[in-house]
């Protein structure tokens, strides 16, 4: 078993409903694995994927994302000293706002 599959199989399998687990590849869409675990996760999987890419290239990637769950935003906003307007999905909520969001 390869380093990634070891990770990979102790990530919640709830996180990823809609894809075959067996077939998911943490270097090929880790947007997608952080940002799920981000809102979805549990404290272990936050652990393993702080772990496996580290925290520089988390938020690298939070930075990128379209839109990220505002409790998830000011967490890693938190933990890495950022603001969140530094965040794309920051400037895309305020831009799309919903009867929801109107900050």
């Amino acid at each position: 078993m390869s380093q990634q599959e070891e990770y990979i199989s102790k990530l919640s399998l709830y996180l990823f409903w809609d894809i075959d687990i067996t077939k998911a590849d943490m270097d090929t869409c880790p947007a997608q694995i952080i940002q799920r675990v981000l809102e979805y996760g549990q404290w272990e999987d936050w652990q393993l994927i702080r772990s496996y890419y580290g925290l520089d290239k988390i938020v690298s990637i939070c930075k990128s994302l379209r839109t990220l769950d505002p409790k998830a935003l000011a967490y890693i906003c938190c933990i890495s000293n950022t603001s969140k307007e530094e965040y794309r999905c920051y400037h895309e909520s305020l831009r799309n706002p919903t009867i929801w969001n109107t900050e």
